[in-house]
């Protein structure tokens, strides 16, 4: 927070892949230094460090995205956040994703549940997909990827994909879905903690998602509760042909 507003030091990263900031740097560091002295076992997989091969033999990893969010974070709005994950044996087992300047802190362990500032959170409760608040890019709701027809729901955008899996698991939105390739660092604190507060989390294939992989994304997201995580995928799927009629 004392690069906040703070006109921070910016670098483009190689190959497209956006924002640094020294902010950015700042929490890789401080979080490495005391979560590996802490865990000195542990492998670690970061979007601002460079990848370790080490870790794919590791029980357990540590995953983190120092901020998620640079964008908005360089730009001085407040909707940026840190996500820290633990990763055993390819799930996610624990996740923090804290967002400083809203004060707000999600967090999750396998079987206990998930919560906001220490308040338990429940998914939505609905069940129609049609006019669902959807947290997705207007890109993904072209018709060309949805071979069963793009769901006729309320879109929504937030600029953290670790944010929107907690605004599902707080039931503040029915569903997040993104069919482009996901970095595991985005995705695992959400993962565990929308899990823990009632959603479905699968790739766009419908499988369920596994973390410390060689190739460090996932192929999408469908996050939502288990009915409409079923009326997503349909919509997914290519409809099964009908036989022809008797002549």
């Amino acid at each position: 927070m004392t690069f906040f507003r703070n006109d921070p030091s910016v670098e483009e990263k190689p190959g497209g892949q956006g924002p640094v900031s020294e902010a950015d740097l700042a929490v890789e560091r401080a979080l490495h230094a005391r979560l590996t002295a802490a865990r000195p076992g542990y492998g670690w997989l970061s979007e601002e460090a460079p990848d370790d091969p080490t870790r794919l033999g590791c029980a357990r990893v540590f995953v983190l995205d120092p901020i998620d969010g640079t964008r908005a974070f360089i730009a001085g709005e407040r909707g940026f956040c840190i996500a820290l994950a633990l990763v055993e044996r390819g799930a996610a087992v624990a996740g923090v994703v804290h967002l400083p300047a809203r004060n707000e802190t999600y967090a999750a362990r396998r079987g206990g549940g998930a919560r906001l500032n220490g308040l338990p959170l429940q998914t939505s409760a609905r069940t129609a997909l049609t006019g669902a608040d959807m947290l997705i890019s207007s890109a993904q709701l072209r018709p060309a990827l949805w071979p069963g027809g793009a769901p006729p729901v309320t879109r929504h955008f937030r600029p953290a994909l670790a944010h929107r899996l907690c605004l599902v698991a707080s039931g503040r939105f029915d569903a997040f879905v993104t069919l482009r390739p996901t970095w595991e660092w985005d995705a695992a604190a959400g993962e565990i903690i929308a899990r823990e507060a009632g959603a479905e989390v699968t790739d766009r294939g419908g499988l369920r998602a596994r973390f410390n992989s060689a190739s460090r994304q996932l192929d999408g997201m469908v996050v939502a509760p288990a009915v409409l995580q079923t009326q997503i995928m349909a919509r997914l799927t290519k409809p099964a042909s009908r036989p022809p009629s008797p002549d």
